[in-house]
């Protein structure tokens, strides 16, 4: 019989992966509290909900802005500065995830992604 020495290192390694994955793309997951933590600092943000309008306007997170994801990859480059701190909402992260690589790969520095997108999202919401 055969021990194995790493049980858990299929788990580790996915997780290793998934992160370096991430912060290759050159943005940050961030947790909820961390969005509201950064919607209170003081600091300018620009939230982009990336749902479909029907969605935003059942409910979004105040002060989001919505760039359906349909239009953001023509629209995000033309209407989101550089300098923005950026954050992407959308139904559970992954489209999310995918403009923020593109910002980032165009010189956006402050690009985050909410981790679960809305469906995560536990904080406050506007209609």
């Amino acid at each position: 019989m055969r021990k194995k020495l790493f049980p858990g290192l299929p788990v580790f390694i996915c997780i290793t992966i998934a992160a370096a994955l991430s912060f290759a793309a050159g943005h940050k997951v961030i947790e909820g509290k961390e969005l509201e933590a950064m919607m209170s600092d003081g600091n300018p943000m620009v939230i982009v909900d990336v749902r479909e309008p029907y969605e935003f306007s059942a409910g979004h997170i105040k002060g989001a802005v919505n760039i359906p994801y349909d239009t953001a990859k023509t629209r995000m480059l033309k209407e989101l500065s550089p300098n923005d701190r950026i954050v992407f909402v959308c139904h559970g992260g992954p489209m999310g995830d995918e403009l923020g690589a593109i910002l980032a790969n165009h010189g956006y520095k402050n690009v985050y992604n909410l981790k679960g997108g809305m469906r995560k999202w536990n904080g406050a919401v506007v209609k």
